[in-house]
């Protein structure tokens, strides 16, 4: 799973540096699906990344103000911030792990912590093939979603 994390970071980064020269504007522009914009796209990645490794380590969820991020680049600080916890969480993971059970501070439900991996997973990708189609709307290159000839493993 490790290298599905690595392989997430590393098309998110992609997508950092591809947005920088798009004008804040149309970052911000509401479309019609997923969670309403560009922007709000790469908050929402990060934010539920972190939000469930906080979950998997019986942490308390921490709220992050989208308002408080006002360029690609203060998005881009805050991935790198939060991937710090998150890799030093993925790097100690062990398939021992797989079926504990754990209890998100957010909801009254259960989950074993390698089906919540798994789902963070998929969330991310799902929503980068969000930027891909917006990204062709407005003109822009796509970044490749590729996995083979990124030396992941």
């Amino acid at each position: 799973m490790k290298s599905l994390f690595q392989y997430n970071w590393k098309i998110r980064d992609e997508w950092f540096q591809c947005l920088e020269l798009v004008p804040i504007t149309e970052l911000l522009k509401e479309r019609n699906t997923g969670v309403g914009s560009i922007f709000k796209t790469l908050f929402h990645i990060i934010d539920v990344e972190y939000s469930w490794i906080r979950a998997l380590q019986n942490k308390t969820d921490l709220i992050f103000d989208i308002n408080e991020y006002k360029d690609i680049n203060s998005l881009n600080v805050l991935s790198d911030e939060l991937r710090i916890e998150v890799k030093e969480y993925i790097d100690n993971w062990s398939s021992n792990l797989e079926f504990e059970v754990v209890t998100p501070s957010w909801i009254d439900r259960t989950y074993y912590k390698g089906e919540i991996l798994r789902h963070i997973i998929v969330h991310e990708i799902h929503h980068t093939g969000q930027l891909s189609i917006w990204s062709k709307e407005i003109g822009m290159p796509v970044v490749s979603s590729n996995f083979i000839g990124r030396d992941l493993i």
